[in-house]
Parts: structure tokens; C-alpha cells; sequence
């Protein structure tokens, strides 16, 4: 077994929660951060009306956030917006050095 679930309180922005796990006697610390990025498309999308196109667009702003992102933490998980949704959430592992 690679990975474990382990449910932990709700992250607010910018808040890291630390795991600590021992494994045959050793430990390792985890960091994990919630992070959310707009979901919403802006103004210089609007002429997009089909819904496929407005779900094309949002999943290469989402794309293109990732991307971006703080390369010593590893992409874990996208949380499925509410419908509605301004921002959807992503979860990060900071990276272990090795």
C-alpha cells in the first residue's frame, strides 16, 4: 500500500496542516495545503455560450494554474466544485527531500 487516507479538519487558504507518520520505526513528515483557484470564467470569456467550450476553458485556466504552481509541492487532488462554484480547490504535498 503506496498511500493511506487520513481525514483532517477543513484547510482555509494558505494553512498547511503536518502529518506525521512512522513506518518501521522511522518517521516522516507530511505537509499538505489546500489551495483554490478561480473556477469562474471572466469577462474575456464571455462570448463563450456553448458548455462545453465554458468546461474546455475552465479546465485550461485550472491547466495552466497548476502549472505554475510552487514546484516543491506535488499535485494530490482536484475537489469537484459545486455547481455553482466561483473557485475550486486543490490539494498539495510538499515534495520530500531526498
Amino acid at each position: 500500500m503506496k498511500e493511506i487516507c487520513i481525514p483532517i479538519p477543513y484547510l482555509k487558504e494558505q494553512e498547511i496542516a503536518n502529518v506525521e507518520v512512522s513506518l518501521a520505526g522511522k518517521k516522516i513528515n507530511y505537509s499538505f495545503r489546500v489551495e483554490s483557484f478561480p473556477w469562474e470564467l471572466k469577462d474575456e470569456f464571455a462570448s463563450l455560450t456553448d458548455p462545453l467550450e465554458r468546461s474546455l476553458a475552465r479546465i485550461y485556466k485550472l491547466k495552466s494554474a497548476i502549472e505554475n504552481y510552487n514546484k516543491e509541492w506535488e499535485l494530490i487532488q482536484i475537489f469537484n466544485p459545486d455547481e455553482h462554484a466561483d473557485h475550486i480547490h486543490v490539494l498539495y504535498r510538499k515534495k520530500l527531500k531526498t
